[in-house]
């Protein structure tokens, strides 16, 4: 009997020996190991003892830990845009408006919409030279879907520099007078031909709108990305005579609106078109 109580003492020993043994190599490794970047970087705050290890009263229980540290919050702000823009509210329809290098803009869903009227001006130096890229292809796809038809488009007036504008006004302010002139040609600075997004087609006079083409246009032009731009009934509104000739570019979306809402562009976007003096 004491020999087998000297051997299952002398195993007792040799257990807790190891089993201390063992979780101080273990405690060491746990003491130095921490996660990977990509797992949050903190240190690994548990691990569990082997079950086969027996509980030792040297060894912690415990591990210690790095606290994670959070960055400070910042409240988030509002960049000032990059591409010159100046904003001046909205429109009372709620469009917001800008002014870039001079031009005044108003941001639709569609894109930025350049307003040229009595109210906005353009600046002497501003134009594209001709009609802008985008405008020139709607207009020739336009063109071919009239032909299509059997009928003919071609343009009377296209893109006018400021100079341009400033001779014409002049010219027919000699012979008509303002009040008149008003009425029918913008003065220098405030006409959509600067812009490059303005046609005049076939003909300048009012039977226009009762040719098969003029008749064609008014029903047909929002497809293409262009309205009759200064409508009858709306010379109160635009500043201008009907003009059943004038078409301007504003992209098919946007036209396909203005169309079906029976509205000029003053009217859409909720904007003035009255010089200032």
């Amino acid at each position: 009997m004491k020999k087998w109580i000297g051997i299952v003492a002398a195993g007792l020993a040799v257990t807790s020996l190891c089993g201390c043994t063992m979780f101080r190599g273990l405690n060491a490794e746990i003491d130095t190991l921490t996660l990977s970047p990509a797992m949050g970087g903190a240190a690994v705050t548990d691990v569990a003892a082997p079950a086969s290890a027996a509980p030792t009263t040297d060894a912690p229980t415990t591990v210690p830990t790095t606290e994670a540290t959070t960055a400070p919050t910042t409240e988030p702000t509002t960049a000032a845009p990059t591409d010159g823009r100046v904003y001046q509210g909205t429109t009372a329809k709620g469009y917001p408006i800008f002014v870039r290098d001079g031009v005044t803009y108003v941001e639709t869903q569609y894109g930025d919409v350049i307003l040229a009227n009595k109210t906005y001006t353009l600046p002497e130096d501003y134009g594209p030279g001709g009609l802008t890229p985008e405008c020139d292809a709607a207009y020739d796809e336009l063109k071919a879907a009239a032909a299509a038809e059997g009928l003919s488009l071609w343009i009377v007036s296209g893109y006018r520099s400021y100079s341009t504008q400033q001779g014409l006004y002049a010219r027919y302010c000699a012979q008509d007078g303002v009040a008149a002139a008003d009425t029918y040609s913008a003065r220098p600075g405030h006409s959509e031909h600067q812009t490059g997004l303005a046609i005049d087609v076939n003909s300048l006079e009012y039977d226009f709108a009762f040719t098969p083409e003029g008749q064609w246009l008014a029903a047909h032009a929002h497809e293409y990305g262009f309205v009759i731009r200064y409508a009858q009934d709306k010379q109160d509104i635009t500043g201008y005579m009907y003009e059943p000739w004038h078409i301007r570019y504003l992209g098919k979306g946007l036209a396909a609106e203005v169309h079906a809402s029976g509205l000029c562009l003053e009217e859409f976007f909720g904007v003035t078109s009255v010089y200032a003096d």
